[in-house]
């Protein structure tokens, strides 16, 4: 009997599997196919990942090992990100390419960035405050703010700052005035140079993780019972656990346990966005170059756009492009239209910006609704989760140091054995994870 079970079978669950060893542990996936967030799906010759996922991982160990996973066949190449604003596009990250802005919001946006490095304001207490801070009052307005309505769908004064790390750039004076000129010699975003496998869509990169694994798939889980250490599943099945790593969404976990009342409301505080992926095929090369774009117009759904065929040219036929664009929903920002509609005003979008040439172009559209997109960081997390982690620490959960914090400093990060309950991956420890992160969870686990 394996010893330790495994609810979800994303990378996070998969890795858990691989370091722990197959042999000791049994996957339960509610899918029918294994990959979480990182699956890729093939329709009509169409390669699709769940969003743009490629890696630029700075850890060794996470490059080799997804090297290793496709026969090091894998691609590597700059990375060339765009923003979209008002009919203009803007080289990314758009606070040191002021060049391409239109006037008088150009001048602007200096000389307000400017006046916010000359004040000594206090420490900021939420993301407004950072961002006005950053990139001064005009940029916050018209990119900012906009943006993180959009993609975050909080206004950014309602969420925390611990989550910024390097996710947000934060512009040096001589950059942002040199941009403001002309372009600059190096780009100044983060990302640098990305990989992506040359076949298969980015569920690629975790092949050999997943092979010999041990999974049972359309294991939906219908409730937990921490007390008997048991779960129940909706086909009907049962099983008991000595150990059990939890990779599903933690919400779901603690409403489905037998948890004390006041345990599961904190759970329900928690807030995560949900998307709306629209995938459009059109019979003709791709418009642009860009990895992916930005959108800032707020009268726009269309938020973050990527094309298919730029990650791998083997992810869609010859000739033909296929763009993928993300619109984003939760509590604070209710779907309040079809799919249908949204998708149709996506396309109009499209052709506006020029990325398809006119509808008659357009040879499919579908849709594709993920209901766990990103954690959103707001001022009642860290209360809500300890609250939580609290409870589960009775029921068996090993603390860790850095539970409450966004992102985990893996050079810094010991072996945590595994407890009664272990949670591993972006949704279970609500955290700010990408796939490299929920590799490394899985690595860190230990069963001794």
């Amino acid at each position: 009997m394996p010893k330790i079970i495994i609810l979800g079978a994303g990378l996070s669950g998969i890795s858990t599997s691989f370091h722990l060893g197959h042999k000791n542990c049994h996957i339960l996936e509610k899918n029918s196919y294994p990959g979480g967030h990182i699956h890729s799906e093939k329709i009509n010759g169409f390669t699709w990942d769940e969003g743009p996922h490629v890696s630029f991982t700075k850890s060794d160990y996470v490059k080799n090992l997804f090297a290793e996973n496709v026969g090091r066949a894998l691609l590597e190449y700059p990375v060339k990100t765009g923003n979209y604003f008002k009919g203009t596009w803007i080289p990314h990250p758009a606070q040191s390419n002021l060049w391409a802005v239109p006037q008088p919001l150009k001048d602007k946006c200096l000389s307000d960035f400017l006046e916010s490095r000359d004040q000594k304001l206090p420490e900021p207490k939420n993301y407004e405050d950072w961002l006005r801070l950053a990139f001064g009052n005009s940029f916050y307005e018209h990119f900012s703010r906009a943006y993180t309505e959009k993609y975050w769908t909080v206004r950014p004064k309602d969420l925390s700052t611990d989550w910024v790390g390097e996710r947000v750039f934060y512009p040096k004076i001589e950059d942002v005035e040199h941009g403001y000129l002309a372009p600059l010699i190096e780009q100044t975003h983060y990302i640098k140079k990305i990989r992506y496998p040359e076949n298969g869509g980015y569920f690629s990169f975790a092949h050999k993780l997943y092979n010999q694994s041990n999974i049972s798939f359309n294991k939906e889980l219908n409730k937990i019972s921490f007390k008997e250490k048991k779960l129940w599943f909706s086909d009907g099945s049962h099983y008991q656990y000595k150990k059990l790593v939890s990779t599903i969404p933690l919400p779901v976990l603690i409403d489905k346990s037998d948890a004390p009342e006041y345990v599961k409301t904190a759970a329900e505080q928690l807030n995560c966005s949900s998307v709306l992926l629209i995938n459009v095929t059109a019979n003709h090369t791709t418009a642009r170059r860009e990895n992916w774009i930005y959108v800032y117009d707020e009268d726009k759904y269309s938020t973050r756009i990527n094309c298919t065929e730029l990650l791998s040219p083997n992810n869609a036929p010859n000739g033909k492009t296929g763009v993928q664009v993300e619109v984003y929903f939760s509590q604070y920002r209710a779907k309040a239209e079809s799919d249908e509609h949204i998708a149709a005003m996506v396309c109009q979008e499209l052709i506006e910006m020029g990325l398809i040439e006119s509808h008659d172009h357009i040879e499919a559209c579908f849709t594709k609704w993920v209901q766990w997109a990103n954690v959103i960081f707001d001022h009642d997390r860290r209360n809500s989760l300890k609250i939580i982690f609290d409870y589960l620490e009775t029921q068996g959960m090993t603390r860790e140091s850095d539970e409450m914090n966004p992102m985990t400093n893996w050079e810094n990060k010991d072996k945590v054995k595994c407890g009664e309950i272990s949670l591993a991956g972006r949704f279970a420890q609500w955290k700010y994870y990408w796939t490299d992160d929920c590799v490394l969870r899985g690595k860190v686990l230990s069963y001794d």
